[in-house]
């Protein structure tokens, strides 16, 4: 091989390494400032003043019905209702297309399970967590809040939370295993990556708006 081409993996290799290890810390400082701020539902109940429960959205299927994993956000954030720990449930997920909508099935998953339609807001624009969280904050007023998600996904929610001075806490729902997790998990070490440069620049969510304070009733939001 001649030398100028082995400068260059050379330099190809070690540019790569130093990519990997800083994401790898990137990776490993979202989850370790986050983790003493999840904690169980029993442990939830303790706690005040929670201005909302927000269930992040996830896939739905074809037929518009929850995915499992998304059931399993809206069951758990459902029992926090129940058990007393808001009295508002905040639904979040993408529904800024025509042919695709989370939210609603969300909404009407928290309706048929027994909450009162007015205890439901929903965020039709919640396109991604960073835009979720971030309009929960602006739009919505929200100080202190439950999050409701799954663990792998819950340290970057709570790192987003607590950059926008978010009060958050977070309910984790791994009711079961989740196919494609494996591909979950990889898709999430750069999604941290992405959300840690998101909240050093704090751009603004791809849909903002008027402010919309809780507690509010769910016709303002309704699509």
């Amino acid at each position: 091989m001649p030398r100028r081409l082995k400068k260059i993996l050379l330099v190809i290799i070690t540019v790569g390494l130093l990519f990997g290890a800083a994401f790898s810390t990137i990776g490993i400082s979202v989850i370790t400032s986050t983790r003493d701020r999840i904690i169980s539902a029993e442990d939830a109940l303790a706690l005040e003043d929670i201005d909302c429960i927000i269930i992040l959205g996830a896939g739905v299927r074809d037929d518009g019905s929850p995915s499992h994993m998304l059931a399993d956000r809206l069951s758990v954030g459902v029992d926090l209702y129940m058990a007393g720990v808001s009295g508002v449930i905040l639904v979040s997920g993408d529904h800024y297309r025509k042919n695709y909508d989370e939210v609603n099935p969300m909404r009407n998953f928290c309706i048929d399970a027994g909450v009162p339609e007015d205890d439901i807001v929903a965020d039709h624009t919640g396109i991604s967590t960073y835009d979720s969280i971030c309009r929960a904050k602006e739009i919505f007023g929200a100080k202190k809040v439950i999050i409701v998600t799954q663990t792998y996904h819950m340290y970057r929610a709570l790192y987003i939370a607590g950059k926008f001075g978010l009060d958050a806490y977070g309910v984790t729902c791994d009711l079961r295993p989740y196919r494609g997790q494996i591909y979950r998990e990889v898709r999430e070490f750069g999604a941290r990556v992405k959300d840690f440069i998101y909240t050093t620049f704090k751009p603004e969510p791809v849909f903002l708006g008027d402010p919309i304070p809780l507690p509010s009733s769910s016709d303002v939001t309704e699509s």
